[in-house]
């Protein structure tokens, strides 16, 4: 069994940085990716940007890419979202999840509020 354990979000200003974290215990072994995805209110949940779980190759959507780095670190078997140039539109509960290899996306956290002011 994994677990996921979002934190970091807050509240920031438009313009602003903020780091939010995904810590990952449990049986990580057979993962494929950690992906994060976000969820305004009376939205759907979307997808944010992926990363391997070796930490080699990222994947960012459209409206992040150029504003938002994923990363990890091994050691504390932890993943990053960097987000940077923060706009209102990015506000939203951001969750984590892990890809298995050969399944969807599962283990999702329990979500981090960022509210974005303008």
């Amino acid at each position: 069994q994994v677990q996921l354990v979002e934190s970091g979000g807050g509240l920031v200003q438009a313009g602003g940085s903020l780091r939010l974290s995904c810590a990952a215990s449990g049986r990580t072994s057979s993962s494929l990716s950690v992906g994060w995805f976000r969820q305004a209110p009376g939205k759907e949940r979307e997808f944010v940007g992926r990363i391997s779980w070796s930490g080699v190759s990222t994947y960012y959507a459209e409206s992040v890419k150029g504003r938002f780095t994923i990363s990890r670190d091994n050691a504390k078997n932890t993943i990053y979202l960097q987000m940077s140039s923060l706009k209102p539109e990015d506000t939203a509960v951001y969750y984590c999840a892990r890809e298995p290899y050969g399944s969807s996306w599962t283990d999702w956290g329990q979500g981090t509020q960022v509210t974005v002011s303008s």
